[in-house]
């Protein structure tokens, strides 16, 4: 959207969309909150309210969908998300953060958790002991990874990644450590599939994201026994990259039956093949984040079985410098900007 590579970005755009707090103020017809409750705005702040979409809790569906940021109210004016101190939003587009969850982990649930709780819902692949397969573990992919493992199903993680690998050279403001849990009852299996180039790439990547991610084991697609071992054995797999890449391995690594979910939106067309669709009775869908009853149940469900996203805090002043590394996908998982403590407050 900053550079506009969908070719839809409204200029001077602010790309903030994952916002939480607490309430400061209600209008006199609020009824959901009341000051001091801690929310959270995600995605969207507006829907037509009255197509079938909205009458079933799929706003996010709905054709009149506005969006947080760089979208036109109904009025026309443009919205600029939320790298400012506070927002006015509609009481239907907000959500109440769990009182165990901290504000600056729930935000990035608001997009990516939501990017990953609904297609495992809707398409049935959030049963026990499925095999599920998630391609990319950035942002969105990391927390497919941890919904998974609580759904008690067999996450299995696909990651393309550059060539070098190197450790961060800069000191964050914060970085979020996860709390440990215990696994559910039984003895699940996470497997981590990289594409990498080198030996080394690969055991550094092995060693940092199997136990954060809670991942069994490190499988790398270039050595093809074990990929040939894999073939044929996930239920689902949800795709979260946003670059234009062969879709063909990942519909082998399918089961008869199996479902492909597009997640990532790239900006050129994937090509399809048809054969291992027809021979195999295979699907391939698509989602976009979702609707705000399910968001607010993937909140309670982040809560309760304590997924939380790895985070990076930074002051607003370096959002420019994280910028630059999100375009070298420098960063491990996602960036949170701590607006409280580094923005100053408007006087207005």
């Amino acid at each position: 959207m900053i550079k506009n590579e969908w070719g839809n970005t409204v200029y001077p755009f602010l790309p903030g969309h994952e916002i939480v707090g607490e309430v400061t103020e209600v209008g006199s017809k609020v009824t959901k909150f009341k000051v001091g409750d801690r929310v959270g705005v995600g995605c969207m702040v507006g829907s037509c309210r009255s197509s079938h979409e909205c009458a079933n809790d799929l706003e996010n569906y709905c054709s009149g969908v506005i969006l947080t940021s760089g979208a036109k109210y109904h009025d026309r004016t443009i919205t600029y998300g939320v790298h400012s101190d506070w927002m006015v939003a509609d009481q239907h587009f907000v959500v109440l953060i769990p009182d165990n969850l901290p504000l600056n982990v729930a935000a990035p649930l608001l997009c990516a958790g939501i990017s990953m709780y609904s297609p495992l819902r809707y398409n049935g692949l959030d049963k026990p002991s499925l095999h599920i397969g998630v391609v990319g573990l950035g942002g969105l992919g990391h927390l497919a990874s941890k919904q998974a493992k609580q759904q008690e199903t067999y996450p299995v993680s696909y990651e393309q990644e550059n060539e070098d690998y190197q450790q961060h050279d800069h000191q964050p403001l914060q970085e979020q450590q996860e709390e440990q849990k215990p696994c559910p009852k039984q003895s699940l299996q996470a497997h981590i599939l990289q594409e990498s180039a080198t030996t080394d790439v690969s055991t550094a990547r092995n060693y940092e994201t199997v136990t954060p991610n809670r991942a069994d084991s490190f499988l790398v697609n270039r050595e093809q026994d074990q990929l040939q071992a894999a073939m044929g054995t996930m239920d689902g797999i949800l795709d979260t990259v946003s670059a234009k890449h062969p879709l063909l391995p990942l519909l082998e690594l399918l089961k008869k039956h199996g479902k492909l979910i597009l997640v990532g939106a790239p900006t050129q067309a994937h090509e399809l093949p048809a054969f291992p669709l027809l021979g195999g009775r295979k699907l391939v869908g698509g989602n976009v984040i979702g609707g705000m009853k399910e968001t607010q149940e993937m909140l309670d469900f982040a809560a309760k079985h304590n997924v939380k996203p790895k985070i990076e805090v930074v002051v607003i002043d370096y959002v420019n410098t994280a910028i630059r590394r999100l375009e070298k996908t420098n960063v491990k998982y996602q960036f949170v900007i701590d607006i409280e403590n580094t923005l100053k407050p408007s006087s207005n």
